[in-house]
């Protein structure tokens, strides 16, 4: 059986989009595999990181995004944690992300998951070598040493098609059928709680909480939940909100007093309309590899966690950039087969340390300050606690910070790991993301990043950036030259030459050329 496309995805919800947009601008033909026709009408995924921001500026649809906003854009993704219940007075500002603004070139943005799916798709539609099967899914993955073969349905109506590609890609959720057909395993660590997600309408509420003005998320600590959380969020400004919260095993639509659950967490009465009532459990699953020969898989697919900071969505998204560009080097010619096995061994650790550095560990602090501080026993030690927690959330932020430092594609430091643990610089580091810096001619340097391999030279020598033209037009590997001097905030990457990959990390830098360009070249697009 010939070739379809050359990549199919199982999946169209915002990972499988942005990777088919990574792809689709870059020439490749992909076929998008989603079984459902109309987006789902459920608020998630709504904290869009800069990181995350800086990809939809990539992929064309950045001023589309923001104009999908349903909040002033002076309620940003940061949230408000409080003790006991909303309107306590024990309360600090929590996960206040434009605090590590500067080291990114776009900022945040709040935004449903089915307006930002909307936008993707429009901007899917304009991409030529894309096709997408709205309404179907996939009911077998079945690969060779030529390809992948995918058998799809039309959910309600005749249709029967099997697609062949060189490659395929499961974005299809928690539950993915191509990790099952791949027989990809996966680590599961279950909190063995009930979770249930409420959907309601409330100006009352959007009342109540205006005197925590541009506050998008609000989080409530309580003694007898044990370090899980109480999650209020809004949709809208004045009406629209949504809720997560641990309720008792065995409940149900029927057998529970939601609307005192939520005046106890707020700390007082106010009206409720219930748009949604749901369920989930609280459990953490990260793939053991993303990768199973032509078969790979990301977002929900390969790592699914609580809705704790955002992460899931901005973590898919950066995963659809890994793998977009990757396959794509492969499928043009100028990538090696490493490329692709580096895509498992980067984005596994930083899903795993994601869920194990963050999520898991914020529980376990949580509920270690509640067994260990009460302000009914004593008030001033808690208060000193409390204090304490006010200067951590701070540096959450900054150490949240993901990166490849142990990958074979970087020239990284000597026993670097990935993960998503580190501190964000401006210095130019192999591994890192790369930090924003104006040029000379009043554009930010992500403006002039090229879609292959960039080579960023400040006061370098001729010589050098010399040698890296002449080894990428030998192996015919697409590389951008930005020029300018050593100044302005350019200074402050630390070095003359800096060799950036097409997702904006930094592969390699020095302040003189290596001593063999094309080797080194060879080595980080994959091809030894």
């Amino acid at each position: 059986m010939s070739h379809t496309h050359q990549v199919v995805i199982v999946g169209g919800g915002p990972v499988g989009l942005g990777l088919a947009i990574e792809l689709g601008q870059r020439g490749i033909s992909v076929c998008v595999v989603e079984r459902y026709t109309r987006l789902l009408h459920i608020p998630k995924g709504q904290n869009l990181t800069q990181r995350t921001m800086e990809h939809v500026r990539h992929w064309g649809a950045e001023a589309q995004l923001r104009a999908a906003r349903t909040i002033p854009t002076s309620y940003g993704i940061g949230g408000l944690t409080a003790y006991g219940s909303l309107l306590s007075d024990y309360h600090y500002d929590w996960l206040q992300r434009e605090l590590v603004r500067p080291y990114y070139a776009a900022d945040n943005e709040r935004v449903p998951q089915y307006e930002t799916e909307a936008v993707l798709r429009r901007r899917i539609a304009e991409l030529p070598s894309v096709e997408t099967l709205y309404g179907w899914q996939a009911e077998e993955v079945v690969q060779n040493a030529d390809g992948v073969s995918i058998a799809t349905v039309e959910r309600h109506g005749p249709g029967r098609r099997w697609l062949r590609a060189a490659y395929a890609a499961g974005t299809d959720g928690s539950h993915s059928i191509v990790r099952d057909r791949a027989q990809i395993a996966q680590t599961l660590t279950d909190h063995d709680r009930l979770m249930v997600l409420l959907v309601f309408r409330s100006a009352g509420l959007h009342a109540l909480l205006e005197r925590f003005p541009d506050k998008s998320f609000f989080c409530v600590l309580t003694p007898e939940l044990k370090g899980y959380w109480q999650y209020f969020g809004r949709v809208d400004l004045g009406t629209e909100w949504f809720f997560h919260a641990p309720v008792p095993a065995g409940t149900t639509k029927d057998n529970f007093d939601f609307r005192a659950y939520l005046n106890k967490a707020v700390g007082a009465e106010f009206d409720v309309d219930f748009e949604h009532i749901g369920f989930w459990d609280l459990r953490f699953a990260v793939a053991d590899e993303y990768r199973n020969g032509r078969v790979f898989i990301a977002g929900d697919a390969a790592h699914s966690h609580p809705p704790y900071g955002g992460y899931g969505v901005n973590t898919g998204l950066e995963d659809a950039r890994n793998l977009g560009w990757k396959l794509a080097a492969v499928l043009q010619g100028w990538g090696g087969e490493a490329l692709l096995d580096s895509y498992s061994a980067e984005r596994q650790p930083v899903s795993a340390s994601t869920a194990r550095d963050f999520i898991d560990a914020l529980i376990e602090a949580d509920r270690d300050f509640l067994a260990t501080f009460d302000p009914a026993r004593d008030r001033a030690a808690f208060e000193r606690a409390w204090a304490d927690r006010v200067a951590g959330a701070r540096a959450e932020v900054d150490s949240f910070e993901p990166h490849y430092e142990g990958s074979a594609i970087v020239d990284g430091p000597a026993g670097g790991q990935s993960s998503a643990l580190g501190s964000h610089m401006f210095i130019a580091r192999p591994g890192h993301h790369l930090a924003p810096q104006p040029l000379s001619d009043g554009r930010n340097v992500f403006d002039a990043l090229g879609d292959g391999f960039s080579l960023l030279a400040f006061d370098a020598a001729d010589a050098a950036v010399a040698a890296f033209e002449k080894a990428a037009a030998e192996l015919g590997l697409p590389l951008t030259l930005v020029r300018d001097s050593r100044s302005a905030g350019r200074e402050q990457y630390g070095v003359a030459l800096v060799l950036v990959r097409p997702d904006q990390f930094v592969a390699w830098t020095s302040e003189r050329a290596p001593a063999d360009a094309g080797a080194l070249l060879r080595r980080l697009s994959g091809a030894t």
